[in-house]
């Protein structure tokens, strides 16, 4: 009987170093909604449960072994069964399963009730940036890692959000029930920001659901837990949480933006002017795959520097941008970019790194030629 309480001595001052685990970032979060706090509980609820069934069995087996051991003349018993055992050893495991199942499926249902929502976003996996879309309310933009080359490639020392931020943040209100709608334009991604206990799949040609009701202004840091391709791990998600009033004041601006952006269809650009916003455009959206100074990387990726077809035909080079090419790496921009966007990209690409074609790609071109479509 010692051995037996030497060793559940043993165990016991090992579980002394699990808040410090949990202090190290080893342990899930508990979150900032009410949702990731209760699945935080189950989680430690059925540890703990697991601990102690572990406990016990292994101190009982450990105490036989020392117990009962051959060369203090231990003999095996003999006999055929023991029906009292049979009943406990079935029933005890089936009461603590049905004692976890109630409280866990109580939390799936909560889990999957999407309605009454105060706000919907439509969230599109895209290799490898994330676009939001704010139904009904016109604003929609693209999210890419902002993270610089230069300390990709260790010519610069590590920030401390080392490929963990990005350009334009997810902006969401506090104490709103938020709906995602989530899908993919290209392959299976996963939408994952551990404190909201959000992990959700965006699959090509589904919707999936999901939603959050965030307690706590604050930065939200997340990634692609799906593996989707060579920039898998350059697909960062940060999610702005902001007080209701700054948020109402926040959307209405960036409707106003939006706004403008459309009458800006109906000018003329001067080059300067699409050059400035294509080279912004090729680095959030472009220069993962076609790379910085557009040397691209065959056979998927083909350069765009001195590329003499690019040159030779601005028709194919827009058409290029706007439906993509079937069976190839290149995704059709029609629905992620704005005219505007994809006048100044295309300028862009047919000017920078000495290609030097001066010619300016107008949005009202682009608006035109997606009316033919």
């Amino acid at each position: 009987m010692r051995t037996l309480f030497v060793w559940m001595a043993g165990c016991l001052t090992g579980l002394a170093f699990v808040p410090a685990a949990v202090a190290s970032g080893w342990n899930m979060p508990v979150g900032v909604t009410d949702l990731s706090r209760e699945i935080h509980s189950l989680h430690m609820t059925i540890f703990w449960i697991c601990v102690i069934i572990g406990v016990i069995v292994f101190g009982v087996m450990f105490y036989s072994l020392f117990k009962f051991r051959r060369s203090r003349g231990a003999k095996a018993a003999n006999f055929h069964e023991n029906t009292t055992v049979e009943v406990l050893w079935t029933a005890v495991p089936l009461l603590i399963l049905v004692g976890m199942a109630v409280p866990a499926t109580a939390t799936l249902k909560k889990m999957y009730d999407t309605s009454d929502a105060e706000l919907d976003v439509m969230i599109i996996g895209q290799q490898w940036r994330w676009r939001y879309e704010y139904l009904g309310e016109d604003v929609a933009f693209n999210s890419s890692m902002s993270t610089p080359r230069a300390q990709i490639r260790g010519d610069e020392p590590r920030g401390e959000h080392y490929l963990l931020e990005v350009d334009n943040p997810l902006v969401l209100p506090i104490n709103r029930k938020v709906r995602f709608l989530m899908t993919s334009d290209d392959v299976i991604h996963s939408w994952w920001v551990p404190d909201f206990a959000v992990k959700q799949d965006t699959i090509p040609g589904f919707v999936n659901e999901n939603w959050v009701r965030i307690n706590e202004p604050g930065i939200y840091r997340g990634q692609c837990a799906e593996l989707c391709g060579m920039d898998h791990g350059f697909m960062p998600i940060v999610v702005h949480a902001m007080e209701e009033e700054e948020f109402d004041t926040w959307l209405a601006e960036r409707r106003e933006e939006a706004e403008q952006e459309a009458m800006g269809v109906d000018r003329e650009w001067e080059l300067e002017e699409l050059m400035e916003r294509g080279e912004a455009v090729y680095a959030s959206i472009c220069a993962s795959c076609h790379q910085p100074e557009g040397q691209g990387a065959a056979p998927a990726f083909p350069a765009l520097a001195g590329n003499q077809r690019l040159l030779d035909d601005l028709t194919w080079h827009l058409d290029v941008i706007v439906n993509g090419v079937s069976g190839t790496a290149m995704p059709a921009f029609r629905s992620t970019l704005n005219p505007v966007e994809i006048a100044a990209v295309t300028t862009w690409t047919r000017n920078a790194w000495g290609n030097d074609s001066g010619d300016a790609v107008q949005p009202a071109d682009v608006v035109e030629k997606l009316a033919n479509q």
